[in-house]
């Protein structure tokens, strides 16, 4: 019987003590309040309000109630307000992901530009790796892929962010390192340090590799950028990475990289659901992406 209506009134009747001045607040008449009030007195057979008081008082069961709606009432407004913002894609929860995995060093500052403008909406990273991040995403596991393959997949929009060149980092002391770009043929006996991907998802294989038939003569693998510029440079194998990266660490002196072939060029991009794109807080983000300049 106690609802959320009669601690509403509960509550405007102790800011105002009277009856009419509640019924104002609450576009109420006097009577209509009135009547809430011994409806809920009867229902509990307890008199909630000293009547006869100016300003009206209340009774301990009446103090009761409005404990009850001093705790009550503001979590039912953040809810409502909460459910306005989601019904305008304006809160929610965005959960990325990321096949580039040297891209973190230019997302780390649209993120923290977004949770500025968007701070009711949860950012989350899914864990990097995973053989099907296309699917994952058509699945709803994921709201957001950055990705270098733009997969033809029912109900998935791609927006084009920038081309990168791939290229190959090895040691200084390399005996290919005097070579101004690299041929299929010069990396058959090479050891080659990767993310564990899949080999048909990265670069060098794909577009490079694989439509001449060769591989390497073996694939190693780490998850950290760091480790893996740490095995190339004490000449462990060879890696190919997006340029901006490579330059990086060719400024430190640790690495040098070469073209392969005539270039091996690749185009990033973010990858969403249709139904997602005209929700307000991926509009923002991907406003954001589009914004970006290339590293």
């Amino acid at each position: 019987m106690l609802e959320i209506r009669h601690l509403q009134m509960m509550s405007a009747l102790k800011r105002h003590g009277s009856l009419a001045d509640t019924a104002d607040e609450l576009n109420l008449s006097a009577s209509a309040i009135s009547h809430q009030l011994r409806e809920l007195e009867h229902y509990y057979d307890i008199t909630l309000v000293n009547r006869r008081t100016r300003p009206v008082s209340f009774t301990p069961a009446g103090l009761l109630i409005l404990s009850l709606a001093d705790s009550i009432l503001p979590q039912v407004a953040r809810t409502k307000a909460d459910i306005k913002r989601l019904a305008h894609g304006q809160a929610g929860r965005l959960r990325l992901a990321s096949e580039c995995h040297s891209c973190f060093d230019w997302l780390m500052p649209i993120l923290n530009t977004y949770r500025k403008s968007y701070s009711d909406v949860e950012l989350d990273f899914a864990t990097g790796f995973d053989p099907e991040p296309h699917q994952m995403l058509a699945d709803g596991e994921i709201d957001l892929l950055i990705t270098a393959s733009d997969l033809p997949i029912d109900g998935i929009n791609y927006l084009p962010l920038f081309t990168y060149e791939s290229r190959l980092v090895l040691s200084p002391a390399h005996r290919l390192a005097s070579q101004e770009s690299i041929s299929t043929n010069d990396l058959i006996d090479q050891t080659l340090i990767a993310y564990p991907v899949e080999a048909s998802r990265l670069d060098i294989i794909a577009k490079f590799l694989a439509p001449s038939g060769i591989s390497p003569a073996s694939i190693r693998t780490t998850e950290l950028t760091a480790m893996l510029i740490q095995l190339v440079a004490s000449e462990r194998g060879v890696a190919a990475l997006p340029d901006w990266v490579a330059a990086e660490y060719e400024r430190k002196g640790w690495v040098v990289s070469r073209r392969l072939g005539a270039g091996v060029y690749c185009q990033l991009y973010a990858a969403v659901r249709q139904d997602d794109e005209s929700l307000d807080y991926m509009k923002g983000f991907l406003g954001l992406l589009q914004d970006i300049k290339k590293p």
